[in-house]
C-alpha cells in the first residue's frame, strides 16, 4: 500500500505525478543542493492519490464533475458561483481515516525537531510544469500551529484547486479538471516576519536576458510581494561577474515597502498573520544588504544549474538566525517559452502625450482603451474586451477578467507579483505600483499604457499611435563595417543587448544623471549647506544610500554597470557627462549653481567644464563611478569618451585630470576616446590623437559648427545636413588620420541612422564602426549587406 504522506527529504523531481511540481522541487533541492549550502526548510507532502481517494468519498468527485460539465468559464458570475459551491463541499468533507493518521504521525515527527509554526501550501500535479504556470492559483496558509489547524488548512488547500482562476486556467490550457490533483505541503516556517522575503528569477523577467538574476525583496512575509500588496526593493546581479568573484550587484531600486505581513500572536482559527505599517525609517532603507543579495544570487545560479533551465524562486530571510532560505522553486514559463518560439515582437510608440500616472512596466508592450476602474471582483463585469483595467491590486481570482483587458494598471505591486506574472502569461502590458492610479485616472477616459520605454511604464492621455514589429531571428549576412548601438537608458540595455552589434558606441551619462539621479552634482557635494526645501528634496531622492554623494556615485556606477553587463564582454564606450548649463539648471539645485548663458551649446560644457576650478570636484564624482565600474565590478569592457574638446591644451588637461582620479590611459587596458565634433578636432587630428586612442565622430555638432547654424532653430533646420560637402571634407580628414595612425574611428551621431546613403559614404571613407539608434540597426545592417560597398 503506497503511503499517503511522504517527507520532503524522500522526494525528488521524479515524484511530480504524486506530489506536484512545488513539493517535488522542495524535496529535490533538499536532497541535491543542501551540500552546496542551499538552505530549504523541511516538511512533508500529501500525495495525489490521497487527494483522489478523499474526493472519491461519498461521490464528491462525481458531484464536482457534474457541476463543471456545463459551466461556461467566460460567464464570470456563473464561474464564481460554481467555484464557491465546490469549495464548500470540499472543506466540509472529512479526510479519509488513514490519511489523517499519517498526517498526524508525520506532524509529530516534525514537531519533535523543535517548536515552531508551519506553512500549508498547495502543489498541483500539473502545476509549475515547463509549459504552464499555476503560480498562486491555490491557497497558502501561514503561521499555522497545532495539528487540528493543520488538518483544517489541508482541506482548505484541497478546496483551492477549484478557485475561480484555477478552473478558468485549466479550461484555457486544455487540462481536464479530473486529471489535475493536489498535494498539500506542510513546511516549517522561516521567521521572515522578523526579516525580509521576496521572489527572484534567474533571468530578467521583461527582456528574457539570461545573464542576470533579478531579486525582489520587502520586509516581513513574502505573501505581500507575491500578492502585489507592496512595491518591493529590486536588485540585479550579473551572473558572469558573480562567477568571477566580483560583487556583481549592478542595479538597485528602492521600493516603498509601506506594509508588511507578520505573525499575529493573538491567533485564532488557525489564521495567524496580520498586516502592519512599516516604520518610515525602514521604508527608506533597502531590506537586503549587498552580501545577502549576492548570496541569494549564488543560490539562484545553483538551482538554475541543477534544473538546467530558468527558474522562479521564493526565498525568506530568518530574522532570528539571519540565514537565507529557499521556500519554493519552479520553472519560469513565460520568457523561456518565448525564447524557443523564434522571432521577437517589439512595440514602438510613435508619439508621446500627457503622462497621467507611471509605475513599473511589465511586458514591453503597449495597449490602449477606455479606463475601467474596478474596486473588487464583484465589479468585474464592468470590464469589456479592450478596456484598460485599473484597480488597487489584483489577486489570482481576477484572471478571468484580466484577459479581457488591453492593459492593466494597479496602485500596488512589483514586477514579481501575481498580477505581473499573469499579465506576462496573457501577453498584456501591465503598469504596477503606480500609487494613485485609481484616483488619478477617470473612469471611461481613453488612455494608452506604454511598457515599451524601459523599467518605467507610462499611462498617457488619449489613444496614441504605435506599431508592432516582428524581428525574425535569421542569421544576418556579413557586412564591411562593424555596427554598434547608441544607448542612453540603462533599463533598456538587456533588451538592446539582444540586437546584433559589436557593443555600445555611445553610452550617454545624461539619462542616468537626469532620470536616475535628478540632482545637480554641486548640490550633492554641498547638501549640508542647501536651504530647507532643497536639502529635503536631495535627501529624499538619495534615500537608501549612505549620503547624497554616495547616491550620486553609486547611481552612475549602477547605470554604467548595467550597460557593461548587458553587452559583456563587448566594448561599451561611455561618454562622460555632456550637459549644457541650461540642462544642468533643470536638476535639483541647478538654478543655484549654473550660469544663464546666451548660447549654452557653445558655452560651458564638455572637457572645458571638467577642468574648470568650479566644476572639477563634480567631475571627480563621475571618475569615482567609472573607477568602481572597471576595478571593483571588473567591467574592463568599459572605455571612456570625452566630449567637446576645443584645444590640444584642453585635451592634455583632461587626460591629466582623469589620471589624477585613478583613470590612467592604458592602465588595465583603459582606452580613452575623444569626440570629434568641432572642426578643430578634424583639422588638428594628429595632435589631438597623441592624447587619445581614437575618435568617435559626433556628426550633429560637427555639422552645426561647420555650417554655422543652430540645429535647434526651426528657422534654419531645413539646411542642417551631415552630407554637406564641407562636413564630408572634415569627416574624411578625421577618418583618414585615424586609420593612418592605427587609431580607432567610429561615428555615433544621428546621421547614419537617418540617412542610408550617408552610411554608405562612411563605409567607403573607411569608418571602422557606426553606432546607430537601436530601432535602425537591423534595417541598416540588411541594406548594407545588399550593397556592394568598396572599402578604401
Amino acid at each position: 500500500m503506497q503511503p499517503y504522506v511522504i517527507p520532503f527529504h524522500q522526494l525528488g523531481i521524479a515524484d511530480i505525478p504524486e506530489v506536484g511540481g512545488k513539493n517535488a522541487s522542495l524535496g529535490e533541492m533538499i536532497s541535491s543542493l543542501s551540500s552546496s549550502g542551499v538552505h530549504v526548510p523541511g516538511g512533508f507532502a500529501t500525495t495525489a492519490q490521497a487527494y483522489r481517494d478523499f474526493l472519491a468519498n461519498d461521490g464528491l468527485d462525481k458531484r464536482i464533475e457534474d457541476a463543471l460539465s456545463t459551466l461556461n468559464v467566460e460567464d464570470v458570475t456563473a464561474l464564481a458561483e460554481a467555484g464557491r459551491k465546490i469549495r464548500g463541499w470540499i472543506v466540509e468533507a472529512p479526510l479519509p481515516e488513514r490519511l489523517e493518521e499519517e498526517i498526524r504521525a508525520h506532524y509529530v515527527q516534525l514537531a519533535a525537531e523543535g517548536e515552531g509554526s508551519f506553512a500549508v501550501r498547495s502543489s498541483a500535479t500539473a502545476e509549475d510544469l515547463p509549459d504552464a504556470s499555476f503560480a498562486g492559483q491555490q491557497e497558502t496558509f501561514l503561521n499555522i500551529h497545532g495539528i487540528e489547524n493543520i488538518l483544517h488548512a489541508i482541506r482548505e488547500v484541497f478546496a483551492s484547486l477549484y478557485n475561480d482562476r484555477a478552473i478558468s486556467y485549466r479550461v484555457h490550457k486544455d487540462f481536464t479538471h479530473a486529471d489535475v490533483a493536489l498535494s498539500a505541503g506542510v513546511q516549517r516556517m522561516v521567521r521572515s516576519d522578523l526579516g525580509a522575503s521576496g521572489v527572484m528569477f534567474t533571468l530578467d523577467t521583461e527582456s528574457g536576458f539570461r545573464d542576470a538574476v533579478f531579486i525582489t525583496s520587502s520586509w516581513g512575509l513574502g505573501e505581500m510581494v507575491v500578492q502585489g500588496a507592496v512595491n518591493p526593493d529590486e536588485f540585479y546581479v550579473h551572473k558572469p561577474q558573480l562567477a568571477a568573484g566580483f560583487p556583481a550587484v549592478i542595479r538597485r531600486a528602492l521600493g516603498s515597502k509601506q506594509q508588511r505581513m507578520v505573525f499575529d500572536e493573538q491567533r485564532s482559527a488557525g489564521r495567524s498573520c496580520r498586516i502592519e505599517p512599516v516604520p518610515a525609517a525602514d521604508q527608506a532603507r533597502f531590506s537586503l544588504t549587498d552580501a545577502d543579495v549576492l548570496q541569494l544570487a549564488r543560490y539562484a545560479v545553483s538551482i538554475e544549474q541543477h534544473y538546467g533551465r530558468p527558474m522562479d524562486i521564493e526565498w525568506g530571510k530568518d530574522g532570528l538566525d539571519g540565514k537565507l532560505y529557499i521556500l519554493q522553486a519552479r520553472p519560469e514559463t513565460v520568457k523561456s517559452n518565448e525564447a524557443s518560439s523564434g522571432g521577437t515582437e517589439k512595440h514602438r510608440l510613435h508619439q508621446r502625450g500627457t503622462v497621467l500616472v507611471e509605475g513599473r512596466a511589465i511586458g514591453q508592450k503597449i495597449g490602449s482603451g477606455r479606463v475601467r476602474i474596478v474596486e473588487s471582483t464583484a465589479e468585474m463585469d464592468k470590464v469589456q474586451a479592450g478596456d484598460v483595467l485599473v484597480t488597487d491590486m489584483t489577486d489570482p481570482n481576477w484572471e478571468p477578467v484580466m484577459k479581457k483587458a488591453s492593459a492593466i494598471v494597479t496602485n500596488r505591486g512589483g514586477r514579481t507579483c501575481h498580477a505581473a506574472i499573469i499579465a506576462r502569461e496573457l501577453g498584456i502590458p501591465a503598469i504596477v505600483g503606480c500609487g494613485h492610479a485609481t484616483t488619478a485616472l477617470q473612469d471611461g477616459e481613453i488612455v494608452t499604457a506604454s511598457c515599451a520605454e524601459g523599467d518605467t511604464g507610462y499611462v498617457y492621455h488619449g489613444k496614441l499611435n504605435f506599431d508592432v514589429v516582428v524581428h525574425d531571428e535569421a542569421e544576418l549576412p556579413a557586412i564591411p563595417v562593424k555596427l554598434m548601438l547608441n544607448v542612453g537608458n540603462p533599463t533598456l540595455a538587456f533588451e538592446f543587448a539582444q540586437l546584433p552589434s559589436v557593443g555600445v558606441g555611445l553610452a550617454r551619462l545624461e539619462f542616468i544623471i537626469n532620470n536616475l539621479i535628478g540632482i545637480h552634482p554641486k548640490a550633492v557635494l554641498e547638501h549640508g549647506k542647501l536651504p530647507g526645501k532643497l536639502h529635503e528634496a536631495v535627501m529624499q531622492r538619495s534615500a537608501g544610500y549612505a549620503n547624497p554623494e554616495e547616491f550620486y556615485v553609486e547611481k552612475i556606477t549602477e547605470g554604467v554597470a548595467t550597460l557593461a553587463a548587458a553587452f559583456w564582454p563587448k566594448k561599451v564606450i561611455v561618454r562622460m557627462s555632456d550637459f549644457k548649463s541650461n540642462e544642468y539648471r533643470k536638476l535639483i539645485g541647478g538654478e543655484i549653481y549654473e550660469p544663464m548663458e546666451e548660447n549654452p551649446m557653445i558655452g560651458f560644457r564638455g572637457a572645458g567644464r571638467y577642468v574648470a576650478a568650479n566644476f572639477s570636484d563634480c567631475f571627480e564624482l563621475e571618475c569615482r563611478a567609472m573607477k568602481r565600474v572597471r576595478e571593483k565590478l571588473g567591467y574592463i569592457n568599459v572605455e571612456l569618451m570625452i566630449p567637446f574638446v576645443r584645444t590640444v591644451n584642453e585635451a592634455q588637461e583632461v587626460v591629466a585630470t582623469l589620471e589624477r582620479n585613478g583613470l590612467k590611459r592604458g592602465e588595465n587596458g583603459l582606452r580613452l576616446i575623444m569626440m570629434c565634433e568641432i572642426p578643430s578636432n578634424a583639422l588638428l587630428a594628429e595632435e589631438f590623437l597623441q592624447h587619445f586612442d581614437g575618435y568617435s565622430i559626433g556628426s550633429n555638432d560637427l555639422t552645426q559648427l561647420t555650417l554655422g547654424l543652430d540645429r535647434d532653430s526651426s528657422l534654419v533646420a531645413d539646411r542642417f545636413d551631415e552630407r554637406d560637402p564641407a562636413v564630408k571634407v572634415l569627416l574624411k580628414m578625421a577618418i583618414t588620420t585615424c586609420n593612418r595612425l592605427d587609431k580607432y574611428v567610429g561615428i555615433c551621431g544621428q546621421g547614419p541612422s537617418d540617412h542610408f546613403d550617408f552610411a554608405e559614404w562612411l563605409v567607403e571613407a573607411g569608418i571602422q564602426t557606426m553606432s546607430l539608434n537601436p530601432d535602425t540597426v537591423i534595417d541598416t545592417w540588411r541594406r548594407l549587406a545588399e550593397k556592394e560597398i568598396a572599402k578604401p
